[in-house]
């Protein structure tokens, strides 16, 4: 007789313990998200602070994009992060994607301060029910890691690691940094760790 397959986060992948029965995540890998939710929201958090690089004393009430003093900030990140179509964005995106689930409540809008504190209360408020019922819960920790870790660089004055686009042989294209753990292909579902995504081809040189 085979042996039942051993049921494993899909995030970092550990062996679920017996009382993680049901569950696709560990219990480490949620409260991991939930910290880093947590850590997005809230007047001190890190949209707030992000808000405060653009111009000093716009309370999280949204990023001024002209008349703004001072140098000018490379690249803009702080502006792509803090506007909308950034950070708030992409956590509604995942609240109406939850609401399919019956895992949150779409939030009344509002100055974007408000609108992403919403979404973070229903993301957290949810995420204990969202771990035995979303599937695609390792894209959403890992966006959420991503955006806690670019924030934070950039508050902190670190420069962001350089992301490179790498093709799987499914042709699904990655992004990986140089200091990558891994990451598992959205194609085909492959598991690549260091090594592996360093050595794949880069997505525009596999493309010509």
């Amino acid at each position: 007789m085979f042996d039942a397959p051993v049921a494993r986060c899909i995030i970092c992948p550990r062996q679920l313990l017996d009382h993680e029965t049901g569950r696709y995540l560990c219990t480490l890998c949620e409260q991991r998200i939930d910290r880093d939710l947590a850590a997005l929201a809230g007047p001190a958090g890190l949209y707030a602070r992000l808000c405060l690089r653009i111009q000093p004393g716009c309370r999280g009430d949204g990023p001024a994009v002209s008349g703004t003093p001072g140098r000018e900030l490379p690249g803009g990140e702080p502006l792509n992060l803090t506007a909308n179509g950034g950070i708030v964005s992409d956590l509604e995106t995942w609240v109406r994607d939850w609401a399919t689930y019956g895992l949150a409540t779409i939030g009344t809008g509002g100055r974007l301060q408000h609108r992403i504190d919403q979404a973070v209360a229903t993301l957290r408020l949810n995420l204990p029910r969202a771990v035995y019922r979303h599937p695609a819960l390792d894209d959403f920790g890992k966006e959420i890691t991503q955006a806690r870790a670019r924030a934070e660089a950039i508050i902190n004055g670190e420069q962001e690691p350089r992301r490179i686009a790498v093709q799987c042989g499914c042709g699904a294209v990655s992004k990986v940094t140089l200091d990558t753990d891994g990451f598992t292909c959205r194609g085909c579902r492959t598991e690549y760790g260091h090594t592996e995504a360093l050595s794949l081809p880069m997505a525009a040189r596999a493309a010509a």
